[in-house]
């Protein structure tokens, strides 16, 4: 399943968007992450690698939400640790962050197992 072209659209062009998680029985929690759309596909990455509170939050509930232009577009959060979405991941983020400093840090082998693909809902 993908996202509808707008959805798409507005990720890809967004710098920064909000992603909304939830602990089980715990309150909502936003933050901002980016994230890439590399074909229809969109993807996150935890650049605190597994100790970051929206990617653990993510695993133990996957009903998360992107908040983009003003939208809320709930979507599930889905483990990618193979090779093929690491890889589209990694290519997303430094073809979009391209000269963005922080960029390198979001492609260290050690957090690379913290690939999350984003879908509708």
């Amino acid at each position: 399943m993908s996202f509808d072209i707008d959805d798409l659209a507005a990720i890809d062009r967004a710098k920064e968007v909000r992603i909304e998680t939830q602990a089980p029985d715990g309150p909502v929690h936003r933050t901002i992450i980016w994230a890439v759309v590399n074909d229809d596909r969109v993807f996150v990455r935890s650049w605190r690698g597994a100790t970051a509170r929206w990617y653990r939050e993510a695993l133990a509930n996957p009903a998360v939400a992107l908040h983009v232009d003003g939208r809320r577009i709930p979507a599930t959060a889905i483990p990618a640790d193979d090779p093929d979405s690491i890889e589209r991941a990694s290519t997303g983020l430094q073809s979009k962050y391209v000269g963005d400093p922080s960029t390198p840090a979001m492609v260290r082998e050690e957090i690379l197992g913290t690939t999350l693909r984003v879908e509708p809902a």
